[in-house]
């Protein structure tokens, strides 16, 4: 078969770019042209620190912005989309750069990539809608605030420790620094690393409130780097950076390169795929009348954007929720101004790497420190926390263990705890009911039980939902009970199996069990489960629950007539 034939079955046509994702008309051109040069000066500072704080480094960044912002505009399924490098992918890749080498940096971007479309020709683009909103909320929190700890060493004029946390690192920083501050032995690095993070984050709070069109942070660094410069501060700068795109190379592969950075790939991978369909939803919603996106094609686009990177040298692309907010908000039409902003920053790499590179690191520090600060809004932390004391409990664990621990750990153990938390909620809303019998009381009527089962009979609740039963048929002298199932709105298997349990156990004692209201859906679990086999006999399944109550009044006034005798083969 060959790959035409494949791909044919696979039927990726909607895939694929389409003829409709460009509107060539002047006017919208016009604004895409507008919108991606003022992404593209917002992007420019942010591409240049997140290569740096990933370890790979500022030249990094850049191509990454450049080759996957191209690709991921070309290749994605958002109109809106602006892909490049972000600070949560710099936090999963700097790890896995102290581990292994940046020489493993290429191999492990592309292998992401590779599976991230894999993800995308496996439909797995609505996925992302399982994963609740305290778990997301919670990981973009415990991001940000890795993204400040990376920054703290920078800041207080100090070499960012090689591995260790990043909290045990910030911490030490800051205890180094105040110890010389005691001692008054603040060199002119310290103070000077200091005064230039607050001229920046100074800046990028007050600009923005004088004009919000002002792109603060490019301005920021602009007035901190010509500051520096003419004061001939001794602080580090970002270095030397190449003048034109690299070469793309395919990186080195082996079957032991590979085994030992799958669990990266997969890292990576499952990171992008969050986080772009996370960000293309935003835009989605943001968009003027509102917009649609499509989730397998963004996996399959951002995927590409990120094999494209590795070959050329870049880093792990995903969607940036921050850009792709500032497009839309500047009129992008199309997704001409996506790839504009990738222009913008190309043209940068050939006429202005020299003064790129004078740019001190402290300010690309400042840059970040207040970007950690708006990836998430005290409101939006107050609104978690005051929704409920699960979801407040969900959303803390999350943020804890993704500082604490590896981000891919904190969105699966935050999902876990979700899951407990929802699953203890639905079993609180499973419950049984004892009901009268319906019409007018006969005599007899006190040794009938219906009982009403609402809600959902599943591995956590039947347990208890049938013990009420059971202990209800026990201490009453109970001949008939009628099990009313037609409230259940969910069975599973092991629900379906503790209900054939308990007809079987009261069958055994001599209560009749009634069965009435069986859902078409539910019919075939019960069936093949044993349920309805455990009845004493094929009529006593009902429809209707007057039916089931006159079949219950016969059996008892049979019982106290003396002939509603059991039969050997356990019929009657």
């Amino acid at each position: 078969m060959t790959v035409r034939d494949a791909l044919a079955r696979l039927d990726v046509r909607d895939l694929l770019p389409q003829r409709g994702d460009y509107d060539l008309r002047p006017r919208t051109i016009g604004a895409d042209l507008l919108a991606g040069l003022t992404v593209g000066v917002v992007a420019l500072p942010l591409a240049l620190a997140f290569g740096v704080s990933s370890g790979v480094g500022a030249a990094a960044g850049l191509v990454t912005a450049v080759i996957a912002g191209i690709v991921a505009a070309v290749f994605g399924g958002s109109r809106f989309q602006v892909s490049g490098p972000t600070g949560a992918m710099a936090v999963v890749l700097a790890p896995i750069v102290i581990e292994h080498g940046l020489a493993s940096v290429a191999l492990v971007t592309v292998l992401g990539g590779l599976l991230v479309v894999m993800a995308g020709l496996l439909r797995l683009g609505r996925v992302v809608t399982f994963i609740p909103w305290p778990v997301v909320e919670g990981f973009t929190l415990g991001i940000a605030a890795i993204i400040f700890l990376q920054q703290v060493p920078a800041a207080v004029g100090q070499d960012a420790a090689v591995g260790g946390n990043t909290l045990v690192t910030a911490v030490r920083a800051i205890t180094d620094a105040a110890l010389a501050l005691e001692s008054l032995a603040l060199d002119a690095t310290t103070l000077w690393s200091l005064a230039i993070v607050a001229l920046v984050a100074a800046m990028m709070v007050v600009l923005p409130r004088l004009h919000e069109t002002i792109p603060a942070s490019l301005v920021a660094v602009v007035v901190a780097t010509v500051l520096v410069e003419a004061m001939g501060a001794p602080i580090a700068r970002i270095g030397t950076l190449p003048d034109a795109l690299p070469v793309p190379v395919l990186p080195g592969i082996s079957s032991s390169a590979v085994g030992d950075l799958l669990s990266a790939a997969v890292a990576i991978a499952a990171l992008a795929a969050i986080e772009s369909l996370l960000s293309a939803r935003v835009a989605a919603s943001m968009a003027p009348g509102g917009s649609v996106y499509e989730p397998d094609r963004e996996l399959v686009g951002q995927g590409l954007a990120s094999v494209a990177s590795g070959l050329f040298g870049g880093m792990p692309a995903t969607g940036a929720i921050a850009r792709t907010a500032v497009n839309v908000r500047s009129g992008a039409r199309t997704r001409l101004s996506a790839v504009v902003h990738a222009l913008v920053i190309l043209a940068v790499i050939y006429l202005a790497t020299g003064p790129v590179g004078r740019i001190p690191l402290a300010a690309l520090a400042g840059v970040l420190m207040v970007t950690s600060f708006r990836m998430i809004g005290a409101g939006t932390i107050r609104s978690v926390l005051r929704s409920t004391r699960s979801d407040a409990a969900t959303f803390v664990v999350t943020a804890v263990i993704t500082v604490r621990l590896d981000l891919i750990e904190a969105v699966q153990i935050g999902l876990v705890v979700a899951a407990f938390f929802a699953l203890r909620r639905l079993a609180r809303a499973s419950s049984v009911h004892r009901e009268p019998l319906p019409g007018v009381a006969h005599e007899g009527d006190e040794h009938i039980a219906l009982f009403r089962l609402d809600g959902a009979m599943f591995f956590g609740a039947s347990d208890r939902i049938l013990s009420e039963v059971t202990d209800a048929s026990v201490r009453e002298n109970v001949l008939v009970i009628i099990l009313r199932l037609s409230h259940l709105g969910m069975v599973d298997a092991t629900g379906a199996k503790a209900l054939a349990d308990l007809v079987t156990a009261l069958e055994q004692r001599g209560i009749t069990v009634l069965v009435k209201g069986v859902q078409p859906r539910h019919h075939k679990l019960m069936a093949t489960v044993g349920v309805l086999d455990e009845l004493r006999h094929e009529n006593h399944l009902f429809t209707t629950l007057n039916d089931a109550a006159a079949h219950a009044r016969s059996h008892v006034l049979r019982a106290a007539q003396g002939t509603d005798v059991p039969q050997l083969d356990g019929r009657r």
